[in-house]
């Protein structure tokens, strides 16, 4: 396609002073001149005008799908601080206790959803000693927050 060799490098530059980074720029360049592409199909040859108003609606298009993912961030961040409010101080004050591996292997498994086999993997350990650390961590979990409860006579 002729539109492609006469002005890749022109719309690269132009995504790449309004883009974030060279990759996003590279993206939204080929998303172009694949929309380009499927219009030449139909035996048209495309302009330099043309072009340069399909790039401005596909940036249009990324800053609305990034304003959108921002604020789905911001969004998440907002439920987890007030989530982390509304939990109970003592289950944090306790993990906060644990040794750093204890309080890894049990948030990898129970807030992110991995299983032993994933950590294994992610821990380049085996999913035996996966499965024992996490044993260990909840029973050591478990024994922090039973004395956190107990009361003080009982803690001697």
């Amino acid at each position: 396609m002729a539109a492609h060799a006469a002005c890749h490098d022109r719309i690269y530059r132009y995504f790449r002073r309004r883009a974030e980074n060279a990759s996003t720029a590279e993206d939204l360049c080929a998303e172009v001149f694949r929309i380009a592409w499927e219009k030449s199909g139909q035996g048209e040859e495309l302009s330099a005008m043309f072009l340069f108003g399909v790039a401005q609606n596909v940036l249009r298009n990324h800053l609305r799908s990034a304003a959108r993912s921002a604020n789905l961030m911001l969004q998440l961040q907002l439920e987890r601080t007030e989530q982390a409010r509304d939990a109970d101080g003592s289950v944090q004050e306790a993990l906060a206790r644990l040794k750093p591996d204890e309080r890894e292997v049990l948030l990898l498994t129970y807030w992110d959803g991995f299983s032993s086999t994933e950590l294994s993997d992610l821990l380049n350990t085996t999913a035996t000693a996966i499965r024992m650390r996490l044993h260990r961590a909840r029973k050591a979990l478990g024994r922090l927050l039973q004395t956190e409860h107990e009361p003080e006579e009982y803690q001697r």
